[in-house]
């Protein structure tokens, strides 16, 4: 088993799942964000779906494990994750269910057939270009700023890729959302579904998590907020939910 893991990287278990993962636990490794995206998937049938900036590749495994699709692409920029996505692919001997892409997804209309999916999933770099301090590391501006992709072009491939009535799910920081529904509803991608994340019940949203159809009609729904701590400091009950955390065992 170590045989599969380089410097710095060691072997989880994916929430809610028996299905592990690598991670680098100095750079590459996966956060809350995915884990409530992937959580947030609402079809019951997904033959095929992809995942846009997969990083480590969670959210496949997520989606795997949760609905056991056909198919499912994860696309990533980075060479180093998507190899080291690709290495948790093959530890769980998921090959043929799941695949690792290194491109960019500006180029994925000269790879994939346009409408032949259910489901696109994305966890994109919440910053825009410009703002905020750009890191001196290459792989944390990528995957924090608007450098390689921006959230047009993911929206626009996501048109590409979508069958009538697929869905969208994104989540994203809520200061970007006048931009997101605005870009979406440019391409087709009607906003449906939307529920903000607050670290605790008195706070203000930090994270938004939403649901586009392409085609679909023009109303959208508000679920209640969902909560990350309890007033002590300690996850919330729905959280433990998430993570596949026995209620009984959450406190050992």
């Amino acid at each position: 088993m170590k045989d599969i893991l380089k410097e710095n990287e060691r072997i989880d278990y994916v929430p809610g799942s028996k299905l592990k993962i690598i991670q680098n636990k100095k750079r590459f490794c996966y956060g809350i964000d995915a884990i409530l995206l992937s959580s947030f998937v609402k079809t019951r049938n997904i033959n095929y779906a992809m995942d846009l900036g997969t990083g480590t590749g969670i959210i496949p495994l997520r989606l795997y494990s949760q609905y056991n699709c056909q198919k499912i692409i994860g696309v990533e920029i980075q060479t180093e994750v998507a190899e080291m996505a690709g290495r948790s692919i093959k530890l769980n001997n998921l090959e043929k269910e799941i695949e690792i892409i290194n491109m960019d997804l500006k180029d994925i209309p000269s790879k994939f057939n346009k409408g032949t999916f259910d489901v696109i999933t994305s966890n994109p770099p919440y910053m825009k270009s410009g703002s905020g301090i750009i890191n001196h590391d290459e792989s944390f501006s990528i995957s924090r700023h608007e450098i390689s992709c921006t959230i047009e072009d993911i929206i626009k491939v996501s048109k590409y890729l979508l069958n009538d009535k697929g869905r969208l799910y994104l989540i994203h920081r809520p200061n970007r959302l006048v931009d997101i529904v605005w870009t979406a509803r440019q391409y087709g991608l009607e906003p449906k579904t939307l529920r903000f994340v607050q670290p605790k019940a008195e706070g203000k949203p930090n994270l938004l998590l939403l649901e586009c159809i392409k085609g679909g009609n023009s109303e959208l729904k508000f679920e209640k907020p969902l909560i990350v701590y309890n007033d002590n400091g300690s996850y919330t009950d729905e959280i433990y939910d998430i993570y596949g955390i026995d209620k009984e065992n959450k406190n050992e």
